[in-house]
């Protein structure tokens, strides 16, 4: 599903999730964009700004958008960035 066919019930509520942990994320210079909510309910974002491509951009997925998202909108099972950059080791 794309982010214009996702029924708008769940991109209110994601949207509404987003919308917590946005300020955080503005400010450092970031945001985050829905792309996709696929049919076995895994949402895409795009991280845009300085979020895509923070180093720690993956701690922030995982321990601030996902568990915000999960916890607004319990029917996504996972939530993906498709444009992370990795830390470099």
């Amino acid at each position: 599903m794309v982010a214009n066919q996702i029924s708008n019930t769940f991109l209110d509520r994601i949207e509404y999730a987003l919308n917590q942990i946005r300020p955080y994320l503005e400010a450092d210079g970031g945001n985050v964009k829905v792309l996709e909510l696929t049919e076995d309910m895994v949402l895409k974002l795009e991280f845009l700004g300085a979020c895509g491509s923070c180093n720690m951009s993956t701690m922030t997925l995982k321990a601030g958008v996902e568990q915000t998202i999960k916890r607004e909108v319990p029917e996504i099972r996972s939530v993906e960035a498709v444009n992370l950059t990795l830390p470099v080791a």
